[in-house]
């Protein structure tokens, strides 16, 4: 038992807070500054041997099973408590499936014995490490980029984007790009050799090349790659080391232009700064300027360097467009520099939540739990109330 485990038996255990991604997961305690561990979402199989992603279920059972193994490897291995009456805090997407979330929680109740349990939406508890209210959030993860704003703490369902511009497509675009260039610029022989060799590296690899080779270019570059060419200056190519006694070189147009597939515009117009502005388009107008003013970028692809600089040309460039030229009188954007990793701005959100009196106010208890057999909607006006008993659900 951790020292610190053993001084909380005398006084208010402290709260788990839990952020469950598609591609990684961030798990570590109420009121500090960072989360105790960033892993990745998923859990060796038993029956294979090999490592299945959490988000890759095949049913209820399956999903179960997976959750128990994982779960157990983050209360036992990197904080190394017992989770059995402890509170806990879930940091949730707005788009979590409800199979997720109701079997986490009959995992967590069910399995764990854990003490209760407090839901909250990811895009809300963003703004409280800013200290603000108003935002436009942006979260840019692996699986779909989310946009949600929210309005004097108030998040605005109705006008929400989702795109599936994230992480996943970069990659792709990766891959693709790699595969396509060695097709191209090599000999006959080396041609196949090296393009299957690309497109069999695994998906560890192509993201850890993405994560410390890849960049967001300037957005005058990176029409030349709209074009189908290459701009007159050249990227140097980066060798990166694989199986340990070999490189592969990963070429510099492919460096500069796999984060393009976030800015692009498809057949109908939507891209990443698309999707701002058309959120700020069906907002109110009294509401535009302070989203505008307030943008909060969320998620790890956001993290590459360059991003916000070329989302920020691209906004300026799109308000000029007679797309939006005449619909929003706006002339200026703001970005907030989070206090944190913008990987893990969610979780600390969760974090300064479960710090608060709103862990015991709002939490769904075991005992609720088995009286309702489900998990309450946090966004239904059924749920948020007062029970004759005083109780809230």
């Amino acid at each position: 038992m951790p020292m610190y485990d053993g001084y909380s038996l005398l006084t208010e255990k402290q709260a788990i807070v839990l952020d469950l991604g598609t591609r990684y997961t961030k798990f570590g305690f109420a009121g500090e500054a960072s989360p105790r561990c960033i892993v990745r979402s998923e859990v060796k199989c038993p029956k294979t041997g090999q490592m299945r992603q959490i988000m890759s279920f095949t049913d209820k059972d399956d999903l179960y099973g997976l959750l128990v193994d994982f779960l157990h490897i983050l209360f036992f291995k990197h904080v190394q408590l017992s989770p059995k009456e402890r509170r806990l805090v879930v940091v949730e997407s707005l788009l979590c499936p409800t199979i997720v979330r109701d079997t986490l929680a009959k995992v967590l109740f069910q399995h764990f014995e854990v003490c209760s349990l407090l839901y909250v939406p990811s895009h809300l508890v963003c703004l409280a490490p800013l200290a603000v209210d108003t935002g436009l959030v942006v979260d840019v993860g692996h699986q779909e980029a989310l946009l949600v704003p929210v309005y004097e703490g108030v998040p605005v369902l109705r006008i929400w984007q989702a795109q599936p511009l994230a992480g996943a497509a970069i990659e792709q675009r990766l891959r693709n790009s790699l595969v396509e260039w060695y097709t191209k610029q090599d000999s006959l022989g080396d041609s196949i050799r090296k393009s299957q060799e690309a497109a069999n590296l695994s998906e560890s690899i192509i993201e850890d090349i993405k994560v410390r080779g890849s960049f967001v270019t300037k957005q005058q570059r990176g029409t030349v790659y709209w074009d189908g060419k290459e701009p007159s200056s050249p990227i140097p190519n980066l060798p990166y080391p694989i199986d340990g006694d070999r490189n592969i070189s990963i070429p510099g147009p492919v460096r500069e232009a796999c984060h393009e597939v976030l800015f692009e515009r498809d057949n109908d117009q939507m891209s990443l700064p698309n999707m701002i502005l058309d959120a700020i388009e069906k907002s109110a107008v009294d509401m535009r300027r302070p989203l505008a003013e307030n943008i909060v970028l969320v998620g790890g692809s956001v993290m590459v360097p360059g991003f916000k600089a070329r989302l920020l040309a691209e906004l300026r460039l799109l308000l000029e467009s007679p797309q939006y030229k005449d619909k929003l009188n706006i002339n200026t954007f703001k970005f907030h520099n989070p206090p944190g990793k913008e990987n893990y701005m969610a979780w600390l959100g969760g974090a300064l939540y479960g710090a608060t009196d709103m862990i015991t106010m709002r939490s769904l208890t075991r005992e609720s739990y088995s009286a309702l057999n489900s998990v309450p909607d946090w966004c239904s006006l059924l749920h948020n109330r007062l029970d004759q008993s005083g109780l809230i659900i």
